[in-house]
């Protein structure tokens, strides 16, 4: 009996192990740009963070790329704090 429940334990331990470096990963620093010219490159529309929404005055742009990481590391060159970098109108 104590042999199975030490092997249930062990299988679960393992099982918290893999989902810990699992997340670990999503949890990696997005790269930082030095301006929105360079970011506009790699994410022509801007990069935002998840749920923003463009505050505009004509057409919201929606095909920003989604990625909280990167939002983060270039919040400086989110001009008008909608949860957007470097959005081109």
């Amino acid at each position: 009996m104590r042999t199975t429940v030490l092997a249930a334990v062990t299988g679960l331990t393992l099982s918290l192990g893999l989902a810990a470096t699992a997340s670990s990963a999503d949890a990696a620093p997005g790269k930082t740009f030095k301006n929105c010219t360079a970011l506009n490159k790699t994410y022509p529309h801007g990069v935002g963070r998840p749920g923003a929404r463009d505050r505009t005055s004509g057409s919201p742009v929606k095909n920003f790329k989604v990625d909280k990481a990167t939002y983060n590391a270039n919040t400086k060159s989110d001009r008008d704090k909608d949860g957007i970098a470097c959005e081109k109108k």
